[in-house]
């Protein structure tokens, strides 16, 4: 069984509030509750220049007044809210930014009402956006690679595999955080596949080599990851107790081993592609008006792929042997190695590219 770090008790006690006072209201109020948080994450998440919500007529709550709980009525005055504009699209604000803006003005409001409905339009879009944007995977359990701070390999899931189906079918999977309605997850029947928690975004096997027809597949699937990634901080940045909720430690734990593990792979792939064009180059003697390299690699830190560059021959005509692509890869280990913006295991992760070069061209 898979385990999570344990969220501070305060963030806890506060989700398992919001949560308690959702429950408590008519059923009639939690539905419209969560038609309007469908609007506040569509704005949290989407291009939209503005976003419309209402807050619900009315609600029960604990009436600080007279001290136990009532039913209270909102001001029809105070119950349609708007956040942002044309003009505001054009000159760059943050409509994200915005809505946490109003949000907060709201819970500040003298009103209890106003006040605690905002609260459960909080709480129903944060879930909103774990629960129902986000696909529910399969259950998995990641070791670390070494002293990685984020575990990212897969442990091989021992129950055994179909007799009737092929390596190529695809077979309907429960996943692991099954959401009522939304249908069985359909997962390419291919082991290393499998061993993730969303099998329609791995691209590449245990061994480097890509599931995918091209390159920009596996670009694709890595964008559509770290846009999982962006929803699951969306709802932690509009509710911070929401790291207690189950469900979003589950995906947090599936998709962040899933994204590193992929584009760690990627990069790989990419440092592959350019060894052989640079041996291609070398065979068609056409490396003599200089050399410089973009070695690609994937930082775990802001969970994206980067770049580092240097110069391996100044341009001119110059002579090319692979003992320069040697001098080259050596300092510029050294300089990583030294760079304190990168963490230990993008480092190691990043030393292990170049690495890969140097062999490539050691005689």
């Amino acid at each position: 069984m898979t385990e999570f770090p344990l969220p501070a008790s305060h963030l806890r006690q506060e989700y398992e509030t919001q949560k308690t006072l959702f429950e408590n209201q008519q059923p009639i109020v939690q539905r419209f509750l969560e038609s309007q948080a469908r609007q506040i994450a569509n704005g949290l998440t989407s291009r939209t220049v503005r976003v419309r919500f209402s807050l619900p007529d009315r609600l029960l709550i604990q009436v600080r007044q007279i001290g136990q709980q009532a039913t209270v009525t909102i001001p029809e005055n105070l119950r349609e809210q708007s956040v942002g504009n044309l003009w505001s699209s054009i000159s760059g604000a943050d409509l994200h930014e915005a809505i946490l803006h109003r949000l907060n003005e709201l819970e500040q409001s003298p009103d209890q009402a106003v006040s605690t409905s905002t609260s459960l339009l909080r709480y129903s879009t944060a879930k909103y956006l774990v629960s129902e944007m986000l696909p529910a995977g399969r259950s998995v359990t990641y070791r670390p690679d070494d002293n990685d701070m984020v575990p990212s390999i897969p442990i091989d899931d021992e129950s055994p595999e179909s007799a009737i189906t092929q390596a190529s079918d695809a077979i309907a999977e429960q996943g692991s955080t099954p959401d009522v309605g939304r249908g069985e997850l359909q997962s390419p029947f291919v082991p290393a596949a499998r061993r993730f928690y969303l099998s329609q975004w791995v691209a590449f096997d245990g061994e480097g080599q890509l599931l995918v027809s091209t390159e920009k597949e596996a670009e694709a699937s890595i964008q559509s990851m770290q846009k999982y990634v962006q929803i699951l901080h969306r709802a932690s940045s509009l509710a911070a107790y929401m790291v207690a909720c189950n469900q979003y430690q589950l995906k947090r734990y599936g998709i962040l081993g899933q994204l590193i593990n992929q584009g760690r792979a990627l990069a790989v792939f990419k440092t592959r592609a350019i060894i052989q064009e640079i041996a291609t180059r070398v065979k068609k003697n056409s490396l003599n008006r200089g050399l410089s390299i973009s070695m690609p690699y994937f930082d775990d830190q802001n969970l994206a792929m980067a770049e580092t560059s240097f110069q391996v021959i100044p341009a001119g005509r110059i002579q090319f042997i692979p003992a320069f692509i040697v001098r080259a890869v050596r300092g510029k280990q050294a300089q990583v190695s030294q760079d304190t913006r990168l963490n230990s295991s993008t480092r190691k992760h990043l030393l292990a590219q170049l690495d890969a070069l140097e062999t490539a061209f050691k005689s």
